[in-house]
């Protein structure tokens, strides 16, 4: 792909009109792990690292404090049947396994399964999530294989050519119920064309 089209055309559009070195690193780093996928997948992985992270394109940490983290995720904090059910089983990992990354892994769980899935140790070091190209995959591979709701990007979009703005709407499943869908959806639709101008297949 001519990566240069891509991010002037992204000038003009969904990230414009000024682009710094973060958000390209960030978006280039996306590009090379979803290397291969349709067209539509990667204008809606875009879009969600583009949503939340809250335009930066860089992995980030779930906001709130340790204190609020024990209370949502840990063994000893307000839920902790799930917790267990999740892989929390021990003081502490409520803060240890928060959010983390272009789409919040979330839960030891989900980290021992990233873990396995990619060959990075990240339930010993879950902060390897906030490295650009892990966070990257471990959100082509999840989005992929439905880890984060048992919905993927083939359940919702074309494998081949460009999708709908109700396609990209309907593929926030994918990660979040239908929370934000609408904005999701219209950044999906200028960073596909934006691939396009590239010459993403």
């Amino acid at each position: 792909m001519n990566q240069k089209a891509f991010f002037d055309a992204c000038r003009k559009g969904v990230m414009g009109p000024t682009l710094d070195g973060d958000e390209v690193s960030g978006a280039g780093a996306i590009l090379d792990a979803m290397a291969g996928a349709p067209l539509a997948y990667t204008a809606y992985a875009l879009a969600t690292a583009w949503h939340e992270t809250a335009h930066t394109m860089q992995p980030i940490r779930e906001f709130g404090g340790t204190a609020y983290l024990r209370r949502m995720y840990d063994v000893e904090g307000q839920n902790p049947d799930r917790a267990r059910k999740m892989g929390n089983v021990t003081p502490g990992d409520g803060p240890r396994y928060c959010g983390r990354g272009y789409v919040q892994l979330t839960w030891r769980s989900n980290y021992r399964k990233a873990a396995e899935k990619l060959g990075y140790p990240l339930e010993g070091n879950p902060e390897l999530a906030m490295r650009p190209d892990i966070a990257a995959q471990i959100m082509r591979r999840g989005m992929a294989e439905g880890w984060f709701t048992g919905k993927s990007f083939r359940s919702y979009l074309p494998a081949e050519g460009p999708a709908t703005l109700a396609e990209f709407k309907a593929a926030r499943r994918i990660i979040n119920g239908t929370d934000k869908a609408d904005l999701i959806a219209g950044y999906a639709v200028k960073f596909q064309a934006a691939l396009a101008a590239g010459g993403w297949a």
